[in-house]
This record gives C-alpha cells, structure tokens and sequence, in this order.
C-alpha cells in the first residue's frame, strides 16, 4: 500500500500517519516495534530524544531491509546539554539511529528552553543547512511561542505536533489561525484519545453513527478508530500513532481507503467534540485544567489499546 502524503511548506512530503516510539515504547527497545510496522506498511517513523529509544529504532530500521530512501524518518530535539546547540544534538541522534540524515527535526518542548526559544529555532535552521535534516519544525507550541520564533525565523517551522482530536479542537483554533497563516502542518499525538481514554464522552455516539454509515457504504468493516483518524485526515493532520499489534498497524494505514466522511458529518463531530474539553497528556505549554494524565513522552502503558 502507497501512503499518500502532505505537503510541507519548504517543498517535501510528508507520509500522513507515522508510527511513534514513545508512550508504550518509551525508554524500551524498539527494534521489534519499528520492524513490524515498517513490514506491515508504515515508512513513517517518529522517534525522539527524550524517549531513549532512537539506537533501537534503528536497529529496527536496519532489520527491516528497507532503504533510507524509502522512509522517512522524524526526532525531536531534548533537552540540551551544556555547549550543546541543536545541530550537535541531531548529529548524536543520527550516529544512534545509524543514519546520515532525518527528514524532520522538531522542537519537542519549548519549556525545555525558557528564554532562548528565538537562539533554539536558530540552530535548528542550522542544522537544517547542514544537510541533516530535510525539515524542521516545533512540538507542544502555543500560538505565543509560534509567534514568538516567527519573528526571527528565516525558515518557518514545517510542523506543528501537538495533541489534537474533537475534544480540544476548538481550543486549538489559535494555533490553527498561526498554521493555515503559514501553511504549516498540524501533527496530532494522541488523536484516539476520545475512544480510549474518554469512553462515555460525548463523541460515542457519533462516532458509532458514521461508523455504521461509512461501513455501509464501504460494504466493509470499518472501526471506530478509523472515523476520528479519518476526521484528522480530511483536516489535513499527520497523524502519530502506535500499536504493537499487525492487525491494528494495518487497520490505521487502511484509513486512507474508508470512505471520506460528509461535510455535516465533519461539522457534527466538530461541534459535538466542542462541547467537552478534556486534554489527556500533560503540557506545561497549554496550561489549562483540562489534563488528565502524563505527557506523551513520559507515560508507558496503555494506548493505544495493545
């Protein structure tokens, strides 16, 4: 199966739902992982420093057989450590995964760097024009930090990964003013969250309603994670996820083939999921009390469902 893509705001593409290695696969070894889901056909990895996995990643690359040019690879800059900058960071990420190259580099938290998020995006553009990256972007930025880099940026940031599904879509629209301004791409972590995490929301109905529809019409079995990753996708989001299960891999990159949902359909889930508020991974960035539980990075466990 070919993944379609996204455009980037700097000329590349970007395959629209990548695999991730943290959550569950956070500081654990990931070969096994990154194997099954490149064979089952994912050729979008997103990877970080933080999640202490990037060596096993790629391990996993290599034990796939696949070729550097059929994948496409993302990491997110840590935290720096003295005399580091973020080209020299990205060089040790790159002799772990065993690559000479990743094509998106990300700020993965701007509270990493207080006070210096102007200094930061300079030297991501660095390493952008060192070859060691294709694209740059940021992670967890509210509309203030992306205004803030934007001041000095002689290159805007590619991406934007953020949490993002109907619960906290409304409260995103800053962001997404910033975004559309600049054609840079929203990334969604934790886009399942609604079925997983907030069973007996709102959205259960509706999501169970066009379900049905779009199975119907399909004449094939369609899930309830393939309607909100299908919302995600009419949006134009890249989509992150994960599972250690084939049949599920499978069943995300099949998305691509449910039918397109309806513009009401669309705007039902929009004003349904518009009516709770509920975030479920910390952000010092988004400070509101809509957080249930541990940030993407440093909570293993359960999601999405094995």
């Amino acid at each position: 199966m070919t993944v379609s893509t996204l455009p980037l705001n700097d000329g590349h593409q970007v395959p629209w739902i990548a695999f991730g290695t943290g959550t569950a696969l956070y500081q654990k070894d990931a070969e096994e992982a990154i194997r099954l889901a490149i064979d089952n056909g994912f050729t979008h990895l997103d990877g970080a420093q933080i999640y202490d996995n990037e060596d096993t990643l790629g391990n996993g690359i290599v034990a796939s057989g696949k070729s550097r040019s059929e994948l496409f690879i993302t990491t997110k800059l840590g935290k720096l450590l003295p005399g580091a900058t973020p080209k020299s960071a990205l060089q040790e990420s790159l002799r772990r995964m065993k690559v000479d190259y990743v094509d998106l580099y990300l700020i993965h938290q701007p509270s990493n760097h207080v006070g210096k998020l102007k200094e930061i995006w300079k030297g991501m553009e660095e390493a952008q024009k060192a070859g060691l990256t294709k694209s740059i972007g940021v992670s967890n930025f509210t509309a203030d930090h992306l205004k803030s880099i934007l001041e000095i940026a002689t290159i805007p940031p590619a991406v934007n990964q953020v949490e993002a599904h109907p619960y906290v879509w409304k409260a995103l629209q800053p962001n997404l003013a910033i975004h559309d301004q600049y054609k840079i791409v929203t990334s969604s972590y934790g886009g399942l969250s609604p079925l997983f995490r907030g069973k007996g929301g709102p959205l259960d109905p509706v999501i169970e309603q066009i379900r049905a529809r779009l199975e119907k019409t399909r004449g094939a079995p369609v899930s309830d994670g393939q309607v909100l990753n299908k919302w995600l996708q009419q949006k134009g989001v890249l989509v992150v996820t994960t599972s250690s299960k084939a049949e599920r891999i499978r069943e995300y990159l099949d998305t691509q083939n449910v039918p397109e949902l309806t513009a009401e359909e669309i705007a039902l889930i929009d004003t349904t999921g518009g009516k709770l508020h509920q975030r479920y991974f910390v952000s010092l960035e988004f400070d509101d009390d809509s957080r249930s539980s541990a940030h993407l990075a440093f909570q293993p466990g359960n999601w999405p469902p094995e």
